[in-house]
């Protein structure tokens, strides 16, 4: 019988770093991504979450301390990110706010559509 991989679904982001992320890097320590590799793109996603009443979805090659940076502003603002439209204007995603665009790469959080 075949393995049914379902991808999780949090309600914020707060409670996808805590029960996801944290977790994950603590039994894998070396790993810098959440897909345990260094390099190459994979839009496979790792999970769900809800945020700005809208769900988006986290691409496994998400460098792990760019989360831990945006959960560590997310006690002090709440909301690290703002959204931004892609340069297509096809999809949004979630960058850092006050971050330079140019920087903000190795942070995949794009909207899923049809998600309202």
């Amino acid at each position: 019988m075949s393995k049914i991989n379902v991808t999780p679904k949090y309600q914020s982001f707060q409670e996808f770093y805590l029960q996801q992320v944290d977790p994950y890097k603590q039994l894998n320590p070396t790993h810098i991504r959440l897909d345990g590799t260094m390099l190459g793109s994979s839009r496979k996603v790792s999970a769900y979450f809800w945020n700005l009443k809208k769900k988006w979805k986290v691409d496994a090659d998400t460098y792990i301390d760019r989360l831990r940076v945006a959960f560590e502003k997310s006690e002090v603002t709440y909301e690290p990110f703002t959204m931004k439209h892609k340069r297509d204007k096809k999809g949004e995603c979630l960058v850092f706010k006050d971050q330079p665009l140019r920087n903000k790469s190795f942070i995949y959080i794009r909207l899923v559509r049809n998600s309202i």
